[in-house]
């Protein structure tokens, strides 16, 4: 079955991919008091030559090209199958996961669709399968391969073996066996009560089929449905926790049994809701701090 997703949260950050690290400022945002630098070139998601100021006895630079983005994006001939910006890695296919919901756990409300293409951004390093100097266009001229070919730089540190995130015991090195880890690709808090989309206005708080879950806010962006959960300011912030937008999704029924077609606009959690790729506002890129389980209780009315 073809599974259609409409994934559009992501498409700020498309300047930052097409510039390059010519984009990559320094900003300043207050959190718990302290004045914090967000931009990427200090995370360990800079791989390039020299690293940032974020490169450690875990992280794992490579020499040969001191380009940030390139590893993650390219400005020509990214992977259209993937809906995130410009995107300069080969995913794997969605059925290649096994998700949270085949435990058969009681607690899911709401139907599992197959991982959506945000989350198999993250995994195509986070799952351990594919090296991480694998790219469709590689730094510099002549580099192309549209199925994605490994490039020639030499990748050193502790935090690779053999080209891949992390070592086999590496919690950065998530796999392909998502059982363990928060689920992704789910309905968030369960969807509407009556099973259809969700409602073109913010959710009240326990108005989900789940009404442990705080409601979302809604908005129409660039003519998409947009959800979010807020976590203060004004209007959508990047610390707010972003939900992913999909229509037309096979499902899985909390049971492990085939579910519904989808219909209508649903919103999704994926990694990227509760993780900043771009971010060194928290170590580990979450969207906010998690002191006192803030992150949890953002959306768990607990």
């Amino acid at each position: 079955m073809k599974t259609l997703f409409v994934e559009r949260t992501m498409a700020r950050k498309i300047g930052a991919a097409l510039a390059g690290a010519a984009t990559l400022m320094t900003a300043g945002m207050l959190m718990d008091g302290t004045a914090i630098a967000v931009g990427i070139a200090d995370t360990k998601h800079n791989l390039s030559s020299p690293a940032g100021s974020g490169a450690t006895a875990t992280f794992a630079p490579t020499t040969g090209t001191g380009e940030l983005c390139v590893f993650c994006h390219t400005p020509h001939g990214s992977d259209t199958s993937a809906v995130v910006p410009l995107w300069n890695r080969k995913m794997a296919a969605p059925t290649t996961y096994t998700t949270y919901n085949s435990l058969g756990t009681t607690s899911l409300d709401g139907a599992t669709a197959p991982v959506g293409s945000v989350s198999l951004a993250c995994l195509s390093c986070h799952d351990g399968t594919v090296a991480m100097n694998v790219m469709i266009n590689a730094p510099g001229s002549g580099g192309y391969n549209p199925a994605g070919a490994a490039w020639a730089g030499t990748w050193t540190g502790t935090g690779q073996t053999t080209g891949l995130l992390g070592s086999a015991t590496s919690i950065t090195r998530i796999g392909q066996d998502l059982r363990n880890d928060h689920p992704i690709g789910i309905q968030y808090g369960g969807g509407m009560p009556a099973g259809g989309a969700y409602t073109t206005a913010d959710i009240a708080d326990g108005a989900l089929k789940d009404p442990d879950f705080k409601g979302p806010k809604y908005a129409s962006l660039n003519g998409q449905p947009t959800w979010w959960v807020d976590t203060g300011g004004a209007g959508r912030q990047k610390t707010d926790l972003m939900l992913y937008t999909r229509t037309g999704s096979a499902s899985v029924n909390p049971d492990g049994t085939a579910g519904p077609v989808l219909t209508g606009a649903q919103a999704f959690v994926e990694c990227a809701s509760c993780h900043d790729p771009h971010t060194s506002a928290q170590a580990t890129f979450l969207r906010v701090a998690n002191a006192g389980s803030a992150l949890c209780l953002s959306c768990h009315i607990k």
